[in-house]
């Protein structure tokens, strides 16, 4: 297994949680297979739109979008006293899979500006709609701040 509490994650960025990655599963690429959270505050962390905080959309694309969503998930976890590395799960909820596929590689750049090498239980779904109408990605997290 891949993981240590107080360890690194596989790409090396430190954790207070343990990342468990069983050689029997399926390598684990941009995401954990299971977090073991270390001791501290549960955080719950709403879901984030691309939405600017005057209330628009940050554009029409994923891209825009997601920049923005990740944005706000970071900036509402700092608020609650945590750090990207406290993350121990990340739910996205999209209007398009395929169109979240082909993007991949964007959508990684901008995972590693906003929360870096920390890649905590990560699950994808894609939905029929997003509350605001023109929202093509949410995002909900769960963080675990360590006890000081």
């Amino acid at each position: 297994m891949i993981g240590s509490s107080g360890g690194s994650d596989p790409s090396g960025e430190r954790t207070p949680h343990r990342l468990v990655n069983p050689d029997s599963l399926a390598r684990a690429s941009g995401f954990a297979h299971a977090v073991v959270p270390a001791p501290g505050r549960t955080v719950y962390l709403a879901g984030q739109a691309g939405v600017r905080g005057d209330g628009t959309l940050a554009g029409p694309g994923l891209l825009e979008q997601f920049d923005q969503a990740l944005a706000n998930l970071v900036e509402a976890l700092r608020a609650a006293g945590g750090r990207p590395e406290h993350l121990v799960q990340v739910h996205l909820f999209v209007t398009d899979v395929a169109g979240y596929r082909e993007h991949l590689p964007d959508l990684g750049r901008w995972w590693l500006e906003h929360l870096g090498h920390h890649y905590p239980a990560v699950a994808l779904f894609e939905v029929a709609g997003l509350f605001d109408p023109g929202a093509v990605i949410e995002l909900t997290a769960v963080a675990v701040v360590p006890e000081q």
